[in-house]
């Protein structure tokens, strides 16, 4: 059982979650939660005991100097949970970021699901990322599902038809579901050409989803410059390697550039109103 400190009095809590590993391609969800927690002032109010879920022999613990002092530190690997107060905001934010347990799945979601009945909150977002045949130069696809027909029917999205291997991302979606809570999950197709991390433009992408999906404002600091930054190396690296420019037209050529999601009426108008948002108006 996870046990908190400092909680405080939650409104409204929205629950946001990502885990490191198989579900987590360049670290792009693991950093948007990451970006949530420094952007919002996230204060950790509690963490998994990491003895009952990981291989230290797979994820091992790391050790550091403590300033001023001659002792060391151990930090060992886990899930924490914060909490944030975003300005302008009548929800707090619960964000959950840690690694994909290496056992014990059922009773690692089942401590989450405890915690998040505890901490008050009925909405759970989970975000992933995965490899894809997505080129570099196109806005990153997000993928967005509902855990139940109620939630799916009244967010406007579809309800996951996915068959095959999961992760803990997964694994949680379907406890929050046994539990009745409403959960939704983003996914990020990341360019799996430039697959190492990080992939700022996806974080970016992901980021976007949940402003969209909570009506809430989220200061992006450099994010944006970082995600032009990646794709102008990307374009680089195309232009010295021609199987690499390539093989990036002929995803490009795979569908037509205004046939693309983000092209839709309503798309540019979420961008409109989040520009105007943004200006203060």
């Amino acid at each position: 059982m996870i046990e908190f400190s400092g909680v405080g009095q939650l409104r409204s809590p929205v629950v946001v979650a990502a885990f490191e590993g198989w579900n987590d391609a360049a670290d792009a969800s693991s950093a948007a939660v990451e970006h949530l927690e420094t952007v919002f002032g996230a204060r950790v109010i509690g963490a998994i005991d990491p003895d009952d879920y990981y291989d230290f022999q797979v994820n091992r613990p790391t050790v550091s100097g403590v300033e001023g002092a001659a002792a060391r530190k151990i930090s060992w690997p886990t899930t924490r949970l914060s909490v944030a107060r975003p300005p302008k905001s009548d929800s707090d934010l619960v964000l959950i970021r840690g690694l994909e347990p290496n056992m014990r799945w059922r009773g690692f979601t089942d401590e989450l699901i405890e915690a998040v009945h505890a901490l008050g909150s009925d909405m759970v977002v989970t975000l992933g990322a995965l490899l894809a045949d997505s080129p570099h130069t196109r806005p990153v696809p997000i993928s967005g599902t509902a855990g139940d027909p109620v939630t799916a029917a009244r967010l406007g999205l579809e309800a996951s038809r996915y068959e095959g291997p999961t992760g803990i991302v997964g694994v949680f979606s379907d406890a929050c579901a046994r539990a009745e809570l409403s959960s939704v999950s983003f996914w990020a197709a990341v360019p799996h050409y430039v697959a190492n991390p990080p992939c700022p433009k996806a974080t970016l992408a992901l980021l976007r989803r949940v402003e969209d999906l909570l009506d809430l404002e989220i200061p992006l600091a450099a994010l944006p410059e970082r995600a032009r930054a990646w794709e102008r190396q990307v374009d680089e690296l195309a232009a010295g390697d021609s199987e690499v420019a390539e093989y990036v037209r002929s995803l490009e050529s795979r569908e037509p550039e205004t046939a693309l999601p983000e092209a839709s009426g309503d798309a540019i108008a979420r961008e409109f109103e989040r520009y105007l948002r943004r200006r203060g108006q």
